[in-house]
C-alpha cells in the first residue's frame, strides 16, 4: 500500500504543496472479544491479526476486542464499526479509543516518533502500519484494563480503611470474592488474550522493523504500563485474599463459640433432668 492508495484518508496539515501528508489512525475497543473468522471486508493483507484493505484505507482486527482503522473517513469508520458489532462479545459502552497520526518522512534513518506528535514513517507500507496498529491496539486495551483495576482499588480502599480504623472487616464475603474475580479476569486478559509483552508476527518476517516497534513501545510505554498493571493486580489479589482469610477466621471462631454454647446448654439440660429425677 502506498501514499496514493491512502489519499482519501490523509488530512493535509498545511496548504503548502511540499507539506508531508498525514494519515489518521484510530483504535477502537468494541468489547471483550471480536470474532474475525470468515470475515471478508476487502482484500486480505494479514491473517494474524486479520487485516483488510477497505476503501482507500486499512482495517486491522484484533481478537481481544480492538479494531484499528487507518486512513478511513469518519463516515466509513462508523459503517464498518456497525458491521462488526454482531461479532463482538461483551460490547462496551462507551467504546475505548485512541487516535494517532502517521506522517511521511524522508527515509528510514529519519523514522521517529515526535513527543505528542505524529509517527514519522519512511513510507505507508502495510508492515509499518500493522506495527502501529499492534502498538495502538495494545495501548487502548491497557487503558481499559487500567481503569478496571483502578475501580477495584476504589472498592478495596474502604475495606482497608475500616480494618485500619476499627479493626473490623466487612461482613460481605461475596463482595470480596467478586474483587478477586475481577482481578483474575484482567490478569487473564492481559496475559492470555492481549499478550502485551509479545512482539507482533510481522517482525518475524521483517526484523529490520524491530527498531520502529521498539520506538512505538517506548512512545506508548507498553512495558512500563504492563509492569504497573501486574503489580496492581498482585496487590489486589493479595489484599482480597487477606480479607477473605480474616473473614473465614472470624466465621470459624463464631462457629466454635456456637458449638461450645450448645454443649453447655446440653450439659445444663442434662443436669436439670438428673436433679429433677432425684426428687
Amino acid at each position: 500500500m502506498n501514499a496514493d492508495q491512502l489519499a482519501v484518508g490523509i488530512t493535509p496539515t498545511s496548504p503548502k504543496p511540499e507539506a508531508a501528508p498525514i494519515l489518521r489512525i484510530r483504535a477502537v475497543m468494541l468489547g471483550e472479544r471480536i470474532n474475525p473468522s470468515g470475515l471478508e471486508l476487502g482484500a486480505a493483507v494479514s491473517s494474524t491479526p486479520a487485516a483488510f484493505r477497505v476503501h482507500a484505507g486499512l482495517v486491522v482486527i484484533f481478537r481481544y476486542g480492538v479494531v484499528v482503522l487507518i486512513g478511513l473517513l469518519p463516515s466509513e469508520e462508523k459503517v464498518l464499526i456497525d458491521s462488526l458489532k454482531s461479532r463482538v462479545t461483551g460490547e462496551l459502552s462507551p467504546f475505548e479509543e485512541e487516535i494517532a497520526q502517521a506522517q511521511l518522512c524522508k527515509d528510514e534513518s529519519t523514522e521517529a516518533i515526535q513527543p505528542g506528535g505524529p509517527i514519522c514513517l519512511a513510507k505507508f507500507s502495510d508492515d509499518r502500519l500493522l506495527l502501529i496498529a499492534d502498538a495502538l491496539a495494545k495501548s487502548t486495551s491497557l487503558a481499559r484494563d487500567e481503569r478496571r483495576v483502578a475501580a477495584v482499588f476504589d472498592v478495596i480502599e474502604p475495606f482497608a480503611r475500616k480494618l485500619a480504623e476499627q479493626g473490623r472487616t466487612p461482613p460481605r464475603r461475596k463482595g470480596i470474592l467478586q474483587l478477586i474475580g475481577n482481578a483474575l479476569l484482567v490478569q487473564q486478559r492481559v496475559a492470555g488474550r492481549v499478550a502485551v509483552a509479545e512482539k507482533p508476527d510481522v517482525l518475524w518476517e521483517k526484523p529490520e522493523l524491530d527498531r520502529l516497534y521498539a520506538r512505538l513501545e517506548d512512545e506508548y510505554e507498553l512495558k512500563e504500563r504492563l509492569d504497573t498493571l501486574e503489580r496492581k493486580l498482585t496487590a489486589v489479589s493479595e489484599t482480597a485474599n487477606a480479607l477473605t482469610d480474616i473473614i473465614d477466621t472470624q466465621r470459624s471462631l463464631r462457629l466454635e463459640i456456637a458449638v461450645v454454647v450448645l454443649i453447655v446448654i446440653e450439659v445444663v439440660i442434662g443436669c436439670i433432668q438428673i436433679l429433677s429425677g432425684t426428687h
